[in-house]
């Protein structure tokens, strides 16, 4: 005999499809979201829904947004010579923490993963190549993470642009602030090498 309304084993059974939740945690969260008052619970569906339907990918750099084109691309102030490229949309805001770039992003929405069965029009390359060829663009930055796919993606973005005659770099990498060099891996420490720079 189930020991859970259908509802609720119906509502926890989708909160485990979400990324990082488990079991007990989908438990977690929806006892969490049954428990909220009408006015909290209506709030939260509004704006769930709100944003399912209003966001949507920017027409210039496949950003996020809720207009036409992102904040960022809207910014005059910015360099737009230069264009940072990222995987997800989350990395645009993770850069921009750090308030040391100031140029434009493009966001790929994924990274090339043949195992995974993701190829190349399936992320928003074409988009970029023709951002590349009609801006005046004089470095592109592949900000795609250190992994294998990441690096597979970095190369083969790179080699699409060379015909173009632009400046294409990668993100430094290695041992981070903290870190203990006992403790990196030989890849690592290789990347961390090659990008060292002068003090």
């Amino acid at each position: 005999m189930a020991c859970m309304a259908a509802p609720l084993e119906r509502l926890i059974e989708q909160l485990e499809k979400w990324p990082a939740i488990g079991h007990k945690s989908a438990q977690r969260l929806a006892f969490y979201l049954l428990g909220m008052n009408e006015k909290n619970a209506k709030d939260f569906v509004n704006a769930f829904c709100e944003a399912r339907e209003k966001i949507h990918e920017c027409s210039i750099c496949c950003n996020l947004t809720d207009k036409e084109t992102c904040p960022i691309c809207d910014d005059q102030t910015r360099d737009r010579h230069t264009i940072c490229v990222v995987a997800d949309p989350r990395d645009v805001m993770a850069i921009e923490r750090a308030r040391e770039y100031h140029g434009l992003y493009h966001v790929l929405h994924g990274n090339l993963s043949p195992m995974d069965g993701v190829s190349p029009e399936q992320l928003r390359i074409k988009e970029l190549v023709q951002r590349i060829a009609d801006e005046d663009i004089e470095e592109v930055i592949m900000a795609t993470n250190p992994t294998v796919d990441g690096e597979v993606t970095a190369s083969y973005i790179s080699k699409l642009l060379q015909p173009f005659e632009i400046k294409v770099t990668r993100l430094a990498y290695g041992i981070p602030v903290g870190g203990d060099l006992e403790y990196a891996d030989d890849v690592t420490l290789r990347h961390s090498l090659e990008g060292r720079s002068k003090m």
